[in-house]
């Protein structure tokens, strides 16, 4: 059961991340810290992979803009608002370009493109990651975006379910409140996470057509329900980074439990410290106790594993 839960892990690097690696770690995710120049985070990347029993999830915040994490090697893209605001042909030449480098370093996730749709204009954590406020630009641009990594063996993994657009709060820092009815939500927010085929990411944030009770949607059964039932979505679903304000408020333990009863395949943890590796090791002994959470976890593994053999050979 430890292999099977540590599979359910995307970490940061850190000075744990070898003992992750001999257990089954699921995947690595890459900050501007881990980057200093071509040749060496290649280099990091071979590493890695040398030193891992099974095909890794490789992973960066890729998107251009204020997120990405090439700084120290080259000037920024574009945004994606920007990008896309130069047209689709445009968007089209700079994903090829961000693909392009990404297949270069060793890296086959991205999580990117950005599927929120920029409602509010006071949003202090979406905003130009956005294509679009309009929904049906925003679904052009992640069509686009999508396509062009498939086609170059990149996961592209769809954020940040189901629509951080409304939100006037940022994640990382407490948890947003989106009041949107239903309705709204389907024909505004919800809309281009149809687009998804291999991974989406769970928001840290609480909407009230889900959850009269303040549960973010990234550990809802409610949320994560109607991705998988309603959107009929059996990919991989994977957490915003589980160290955000957001989410900590229920203990790291606690809030991984319950996005896995909600159906959520996989967490980032953004550093492969002792707190993370006890959080996984704690976690293992609560699974280990708990037949409905084994189910689930087995589930969780074999969405993880068709992924893998299907992106990643």
């Amino acid at each position: 059961m430890k292999n099977l839960v540590y599979q359910m892990f995307i970490l940061g690097t850190g000075n744990c991340l070898d003992y992750a690696l001999e257990n089954n770690l699921g995947g690595v995710i890459f900050f501007t810290r881990d980057i200093e120049s071509k040749e060496q985070f290649k280099n990091l990347i071979a590493e890695i992979n040398k030193k891992s029993k099974t095909p890794l999830f490789l992973s960066i915040d890729q998107e251009g803009g204020r997120v990405e994490r090439t700084e120290n090697i080259h000037p920024r893209y574009l945004s994606p608002r920007e990008a896309y605001k130069k047209g689709e042909e445009f968007l089209a030449w700079q994903t090829e370009k961000i693909a392009d480098e990404l297949v270069e370093y060793g890296i086959n996730l991205n999580f990117a493109p950005v599927a929120d749709v920029n409602t509010n204009p006071k949003n202090p954590i979406i905003g130009e990651r956005a294509f679009s406020n309009n929904t049906s630009d925003v679904i052009k641009g992640v069509k686009i975006v999508s396509e062009i990594y498939r086609k170059h063996g990149i996961i592209p993994c769809l954020k940040h379910f189901p629509g951080h657009g409304d939100a006037d709060k940022d994640s990382h820092l407490g948890l947003p409140q989106i009041k949107l009815p239903l309705k709204e939500m389907e024909e505004i927010h919800i809309r281009p996470f149809y687009e998804a085929k291999e991974m989406v990411m769970a928001a840290h944030l609480h909407c009230t057509c889900f959850d009269s009770d303040m549960i973010p949607s990234s550990l809802s059964k409610n949320a994560i329900g109607y991705l998988r039932n309603k959107m009929k979505f059996d990919g991989v679903v994977i957490t915003d980074d589980m160290v955000m304000k957001g989410v900590q408020a229920f203990g790291s333990i606690e809030a991984c439990k319950m996005a896995i009863n909600a159906g959520v395949d996989m967490f980032i943890f953004r550093v492969a410290d002792s707190k993370t590796i006890k959080v996984i090791e704690d976690l293992v002994e609560e699974v280990q106790k708990d037949s409905a959470l084994q189910q689930k976890v087995l589930e969780s593994n074999q969405r993880i594993k068709s992924l893998k053999q299907k992106m990643l050979g």
